[in-house]
């Protein structure tokens, strides 16, 4: 697989990824990393740092912890600027992953958000589980 394979996923895939390092989802997080290339955008990271941010997270993980691999993840991810906005899933607060996934022409969308896996295959984007993408790539 190309390197130039762009992966979306989406900001409990990758917090869980982290949490759950031994994880189906974790792995499937890793293989993204190894075969592609994973994308953000602004709105997709401010997300994830106010995810991350979290106090209920306390219990897994000390904040410091969350911030180093945050600062890792801005490194190991491509910032991808906007340039489609849909307007499609029924939780608009979905629609973020949808257009960075257009914007960038995406090969698929990680999730296990069923607002999103109810649009599979979207403009010839897949929108597959952890375990789908594994199998699958």
């Amino acid at each position: 697989m190309k390197k130039n394979n762009y992966f979306v996923f989406d900001t409990n895939v990758i917090v869980s990824a982290f949490l759950f390092p031994d994880s189906s989802v974790a792995k499937a997080f890793n293989k993204g990393l190894l075969f592609g290339t994973i994308i953000i955008s602004k709105e997709t990271l401010e997300e994830l740092q106010e995810v991350l941010s979290r106090n209920k997270l306390d219990k897994y993980l000390i904040k410091s912890i969350r911030q180093a691999f945050l600062q890792k993840f801005e490194i190991l991810a491509e910032m991808v600027e906007i340039t489609e906005t849909i307007s499609v899933c029924r939780d608009q607060k979905d629609d973020k992953f949808l257009s960075l996934a257009e914007s960038a022409k995406a090969k698929c969308i990680i999730t296990g958000d069923n607002d999103l896996l109810i649009l599979n295959p979207f403009n010839n984007i897949l929108i597959l589980t952890p375990s789908e993408f594994l199998s699958k790539f």
